[in-house]
């Protein structure tokens, strides 16, 4: 049986399922690269954030469901370099790693990007996440060289870098 897509914006009523997907996705990708308190604390944070950026009417969300359940999310918007897009927050639920819903988002964001008069789109991504790497890659991005890291209060700074790419013409 082939699985359905639908690709939406996020609304008021979404906060929970977005924590939801950035809380379990964050943990298995980030936490095991912080400390035991940072990474619960951390888990917690986005649990419970999304409501509130839903209601700041700002930056777009899409939200990506798959069989009509919700698997995966992007924000993005300008970016600080200007003229450039950013591609602020994407996750996916590891439940649905592998399914191809996490690229049928990514190409709804960059024509999203793209209507909105973009030419080049970056992202930050952790450098220890070779599943996510592979994934940007495969979908255009390269490595711009630019690095940086997030310190979190405690433990040892997390390492990330820049990805980079056109947006496609519609």
């Amino acid at each position: 049986m082939r699985s359905t897509i639908t690709i939406r914006e996020a609304g008021p009523g979404d906060g929970d399922v977005l924590g939801e997907i950035h809380a379990v996705s964050w943990g298995v990708s980030h936490g095991p690269l912080c400390t035991p308190k940072v990474a619960a604390a951390g888990i917690e944070e986005r649990r419970a954030k999304w409501h509130d950026i839903v209601a700041e009417d700002g930056d777009p969300i899409l939200l990506a469901l798959l069989d009509e359940r919700a698997g995966a999310f992007s924000r993005f918007g300008a970016s600080s370099s200007p003229g450039l897009a950013e591609i602020h927050t994407f996750f996916a639920h590891p439940d649905v790693w592998g399914s191809g819903l996490a690229a049928a988002l990514l190409t709804a964001t960059l024509e999203r990007l793209r209507e909105a008069g973009y030419d080049r789109v970056h992202l930050w991504t952790l450098r220890d996440s070779a599943q996510a790497r592979r994934f940007y890659g495969k979908h255009g991005f390269a490595e711009t060289g630019r690095r940086h890291d997030h310190d979190f209060g405690e433990g040892p700074p997390v390492a990330l870098m820049e990805f980079d790419r056109t947006v496609p013409a519609l």
